[in-house]
């Protein structure tokens, strides 16, 4: 009886001895922060779904940090963020990458084919910026905008010049073009939109961009995961994990578009990795 005993206490202090390494060992795991950007609804579902997937998977502790653009590159080169996955490159945020490639590693692409344009829903019959002259009173004259000064505001300037287009430009905002788009969409009605990839409403509805023979609003663009080079000897599984995120449209889409009906970020995130288990998977091999 005292030998079964003498065994049973064996067996629980090691048990006790492995839970407590176990909780050591996940204590010992680095911080890691992240950068995104705020009001970029992709860069808010990217990052919040890459940083679930390194606390509940890694077992990282994670602390998500909203930036503006300049800042979050700027952080990644000193080491005050470990990584960002907002890096829009090679024209958006080429300036940043100039200055302090000597400084960042880029783990590779999040998302392919990020761009900005013209946006219609695809019942509308132009194909290219060049048909647009042909349905002017259609579209009332204009073309929704975003805020004044945006990147693809000043580009649409010199789309209207460059095409010769009868429209004219209205500025508003993000959320006040989606609210114009949505009004159009229900009564079926034309419009053109500036807007960019990844978003949310390609989610919503059937929309495509208008063909840009000019190239105007350039090539597509790409987004990248960049780090501090420091990040592949302070957390390698991170590292490694970072290096191999990359996902569709469809898939940041759904995500985004959670975000914007009332789900947080967290609960959003959470449950698309919980109905994507075989994705997420493919990450963390």
């Amino acid at each position: 009886m005292r030998k079964l005993k003498f065994r049973c206490l064996q067996t629980l202090g090691a048990a006790a001895l492995a839970l407590g390494m176990g909780v050591a060992g996940a204590a010992d795991k680095p911080t890691l922060k992240i950068g995104y950007v705020n009001g970029w609804d992709d860069s808010v579902a990217a990052t919040h779904v890459a940083g679930e997937i390194l606390k509940e998977k890694l077992g990282y502790p994670v602390e998500l940090k909203p930036v503006e653009p300049a800042i979050m590159w700027q952080g990644v080169a000193r080491g005050d963020l470990d990584a960002t996955l907002s890096a829009w490159l090679p024209a958006t945020h080429g300036e940043y990458y100039t200055k302090l490639k000597d400084k960042v590693s880029v783990l590779g692409t999040n998302y392919e084919g990020a761009r900005i344009g013209l946006v219609v829903p695809d019942y509308v019959e132009a194909r290219s910026i060049e048909d647009l002259n042909k349905y002017t009173q259609a579209l009332d004259g204009k073309i929704t905008g975003i805020d004044a000064g945006a990147g693809v505001m000043r580009r649409t300037e010199d789309v209207i010049d460059q095409y010769g287009l009868d429209l004219k430009l209205m500025p508003s905002s993000g959320p006040a073009m989606v609210t114009a788009l949505a009004r159009a969409e229900k009564a079926q009605k034309p419009i053109v939109v500036t807007s960019w990839i990844p978003h949310w409403m390609f989610a919503k509805w059937k929309l495509r961009f208008l063909d840009d023979p000019k190239k105007v609003y350039g090539e597509a663009e790409r987004i990248d995961t960049v780090a501090n080079p420091g990040l592949a000897s302070k957390a390698p599984e991170a590292n490694a994990f970072l290096e191999r995120f990359s996902w569709s449209s469809e898939e940041v889409g759904s995500v985004m578009l959670a975000i914007r009906e009332g789900a947080k970020p967290e609960q959003a995130a959470k449950e698309w990795i919980a109905s994507n288990p075989e994705r997420v998977a493919g990450w963390l091999q």
